[in-house]
C-alpha cells in the first residue's frame, strides 16, 4: 500500500512539473544575414541565451563566424538565398533561382551547405518567388532530408509560401517565423514587435522571431533577453521548437491520411504548426506584399 501511495505521489509531482514546464511560454530567436561583418556577427553570437545564428553562404566571414558560434554553443543555420519576386542589387552567393535544373539546384545547395560548417538547419533568405513553387520546394526538402538531422525554418516572406506543406509531405521537420523584430529598424518599432512576440508566445505557448544584426536590434536584445527570462519566458534553441512541434504536426498529418478512404486525397492545407489565430496575429502588410524581401537583401549588404 505504501509503495502504491509513493508511486501516486511521484506521478503527481511529475505531472505538476511537466505542466509547469509546458505552461512556460517558449521563444526561439534567429539572427539572420550574418557573414559580411565580423564585429556585428560576433556581437550577435554573444547575445545571452540560445539565440541561433543564420549565416549567408559564400560570404567573407561565413566560416569564421560559424566556427565561433559553434564553439560558444550557439546553433548555426544556413541562411539560404532564394529568388524573390523583385530582385534588387547584385545576387547573393549561393542563391537558388527558378530557372535552375534539378542537377544545378542540388549543386548550388551542396556548395552552400558546405560553406557554412556546423549548420544544423536551413532557413530561407528572401524567397517570395521560390517558396511559392511546389516543385522547387520539393527539390529543396529532398536535399535537406538527404542530410540527416537538418530542419527548415520558413522566413515567410510571402503568405503564398508552400514550404511547410512540402516539408511535411517529404518528412522534413519545419516551422515558420512569427515575427520580424526589425522589419522597421527604429528602436520603438523593434520594441513594439518584441511585445507582439511575447503576446503570441503567451497565447500559443511558443513563438519564433527573426532579427538582424542592426546596432539597435542588438542593443535591445542584449537588454531584453534577460528580462524575458525573468518574466517567465523560456528562450529555447530553434531546433527544440522545430523538432518537437514539427514532429507532432507530421504525426498528425499521417494520422489524418490513414483515415482517408481509398481513392480519396486529403484536402491540401497549410502545415504550419501555428494556430490560425497565431498566424493572423503574425501576419502584416509587408509580408503579404513581398516587400520584406528587398529589405532583407539591403540588410545583408549592410552587415
Amino acid at each position: 500500500m505504501t509503495r502504491i501511495v509513493f508511486h501516486i505521489a511521484a506521478a503527481v509531482v511529475l505531472f505538476a512539473s511537466q505542466s509547469l514546464a509546458e505552461s512556460q511560454p517558449r521563444i526561439a530567436i534567429i539572427i539572420d544575414d550574418l557573414g559580411y561583418q565580423l564585429d556585428a556577427g560576433r556581437r550577435a553570437i554573444d547575445l545571452p541565451g540560445p539565440v541561433a545564428c543564420a549565416i549567408l553562404p559564400g560570404t567573407p566571414r561565413a566560416r569564421q563566424l560559424a566556427k565561433v558560434a559553434h564553439e560558444q554553443g550557439k546553433e548555426v543555420l544556413l541562411h539560404l538565398p532564394l529568388q524573390a519576386i523583385e530582385e534588387q542589387g547584385p545576387p547573393d552567393p549561393g542563391r537558388i533561382t527558378l530557372d535552375m535544373s534539378r542537377d544545378r539546384f542540388a549543386e548550388v545547395f551542396a556548395e552552400a551547405i558546405e560553406s557554412v560548417p556546423f549548420a544544423t538547419g536551413v532557413n530561407s533568405h528572401r524567397g517570395s518567388l521560390l517558396t511559392r513553387h511546389p516543385g522547387h520546394m520539393r527539390w529543396l526538402m529532398e536535399d535537406i532530408r538527404a542530410r540527416d538531422g537538418l530542419f527548415f525554418v520558413d522566413s515567410y516572406t510571402t503568405h503564398e509560401s508552400v514550404a511547410l506543406k512540402i516539408a511535411a509531405e517529404t518528412g522534413v521537420a519545419a516551422l515558420k517565423r512569427d515575427v520580424f523584430l526589425d522589419a522597421d529598424p527604429a528602436p520603438e518599432a523593434i520594441q513594439r514587435e518584441l511585445e507582439r512576440l511575447k503576446a503570441i508566445a503567451n497565447q500559443r505557448g511558443h513563438a519564433v522571431a527573426i532579427a538582424h544584426p542592426h546596432t539597435a536590434t542588438l542593443e535591445i536584445l542584449e537588454r531584453e533577453l534577460p528580462r524575458l527570462q525573468a518574466a517567465g519566458f523560456e528562450i529555447v534553441p530553434i531546433s527544440e521548437l522545430v523538432n518537437g512541434l514539427g514532429s507532432l504536426q507530421q504525426e498528425g498529418r499521417r494520422a489524418d491520411a490513414a483515415q482517408v478512404p481509398a481513392g480519396h486525397q486529403p484536402e491540401a492545407t497549410s502545415v504550419t504548426v501555428t494556430s490560425s489565430a497565431g498566424a493572423a496575429a503574425a501576419g502584416n502588410s509587408m509580408n503579404r506584399s513581398g516587400r520584406r524581401d528587398s529589405k532583407t537583401l539591403d540588410t545583408a549588404r549592410g552587415t
